[in-house]
């Protein structure tokens, strides 16, 4: 019963973020997403109190999401494993219109309440960790301040390519963009 409870959850959250991406957070209600999910409303309702929760619950998923990122293949040395997660976070599948329609919402959301803020941060301060571990490993010459400066940068990077790649779709820039990401890791 707990692994159909389960599958439930990922398709409401799965759904939520859809109708978040396609209608904005106008067009979120437990209604929608259980209509997008293609379970009952009490269903949706039973998992999730109310339509906060869910969108709480739909951001930490992409925060875990965004986790991923950074987490390397562990049968790299830590200069390629750095690379790869440069390389992720750049990567087609994430500058695909619907996926930044979707980051688009959320940094909105972030921006007019304080329970979403928080996730948000939350999810920001996690993989600027990860990112600012990966650098360390890469670079343990490097004092700490000039690691953490370097992720912060990068992150500030790969966010501007996420925020202009769905008006200006260019795929030289964003391989510039990668080498920029690389130089202020590596140099």
């Amino acid at each position: 019963m707990a692994e159909v409870l389960g599958m439930a959850d990922e398709r409401i959250l799965d759904a939520t973020l859809a109708v978040l991406a396609r209608e904005g957070i106008a067009g979120v209600s437990m209604r929608a997403v259980a209509r997008e999910a293609g379970v009952a409303v009490g269903l949706a309702n039973y998992h999730f109190e109310n339509k906060t929760s869910l969108i709480c619950a739909a951001l930490r998923r992409v925060g875990d999401q965004d986790m991923e990122l950074v987490t390397p293949p562990p049968d790299a040395d830590a200069a390629d494993q750095l690379r790869h997660c440069l390389r992720q976070a750049l990567d087609p599948a994430f500058l695909a219109p619907d996926y930044l329609s979707l980051r688009l919402q959320l940094w909105s959301l972030a921006g007019v309440d304080p329970q979403f803020a928080d996730i948000n941060q939350s999810a920001q301060r996690r993989y600027l960790e990860q990112l600012a571990a990966l650098i360390a490993a890469a670079r343990p010459d490097l004092p700490r301040a000039d690691v953490e400066r370097r992720a912060s940068d990068i992150l500030i990077e790969q966010n501007g390519v996420w925020l202009t790649a769905i008006l200006i779709p260019d795929r030289q820039a964003v391989n510039r963009a990668l080498q920029r990401c690389e130089d202020l890791a590596f140099r």
